[in-house]
């Protein structure tokens, strides 16, 4: 960790100083929370508010974790990457930073998501709830950041990059449970959401929720996450900057 402390500590002030931006990631979310979660006349549930808050939490990480590609992008095309391979550290710290920074980053604004939707009121749970909520926040955090890397290390372009993030994060968000439960979502669109992995990290933060331990989705995230961060690494090792 002594190794990849320096780059998580470096995107973090990089990202701290950009104050419009840090403010401009949680306006979506909490657009979501006020005008989804409390507007919409929903039949199905008596909170809807509660209801899609685990969806709004697990759309941040994903917002978060895409831009983990972006950050390898700009400094492939800034020229800081050739300057970190010359470093002696291994060269997979660099990828463990980027992951590492975006999952942290996600889970900070995913605390301030889940403290507006308190304020507006969603239920409160308790301490150990929220650990658990927040362990599978991580692990989806980590996925999405490896699998945006690995995406990165592929693409040559910031366009081209942004153009697939944005190409993917909305059909994502839409075809998971995230705005509706199974049994109201049309029988096409059933397999789909069940298959989704968005749809893994939010049926657990539901779980969670209501008192039950998801140990399925949590061993589900858990080898997504390991299986994606090893293809990440091996992209990583036969990439030329």
């Amino acid at each position: 960790m002594s190794a990849i402390v320096p780059y998580i500590r470096r995107d973090f002030l990089r990202w701290g100083r950009g104050r419009v931006a840090v403010v401009s990631t949680l306006v979506m979310p909490a657009a979501w929370l006020v005008f989804v979660g409390l507007a919409l006349p929903i039949r199905f549930t008596d909170n809807y508010l509660d209801f899609i808050t685990p969806g709004i939490l697990v759309m941040t990480m994903l917002s978060a974790g895409l831009a983990g590609g972006t950050l390898l992008m700009f400094d492939k095309i800034l020229g800081f990457m050739n300057k970190f391979l010359a470093l002696p550290a291994p060269r997979e710290n660099i990828l463990f930073g980027k992951i590492l920074f975006a999952s942290g980053r996600g889970i900070l604004q995913a605390t301030i998501i889940l403290a507006i939707a308190i304020l507006i009121g969603a239920s409160v749970y308790s301490p150990l709830q929220y650990a658990v909520t927040y362990l599978i926040l991580f692990l989806f955090g980590i996925l999405v950041a490896a699998f945006a890397t690995t995406v990165a290390l592929y693409l040559d372009d910031h366009d081209s990059l942004s153009a697939f993030n944005t190409m993917i994060t909305m059909p994502l968000f839409f075809t998971s449970s995230a705005l509706m439960p199974y049994d109201v979502m049309p029988p096409w669109l059933r397999p789909i959401a069940s298959v989704n992995p968005l749809s893994f990290a939010i049926d657990a933060v539901r779980a969670v929720d209501a008192g039950m331990m998801p140990s399925v989705q949590l061993a589900a995230l858990g080898l997504l996450s390991a299986g994606v961060i090893g293809i990440c690494i091996h992209v990583f090792r036969r990439t030329t900057v």
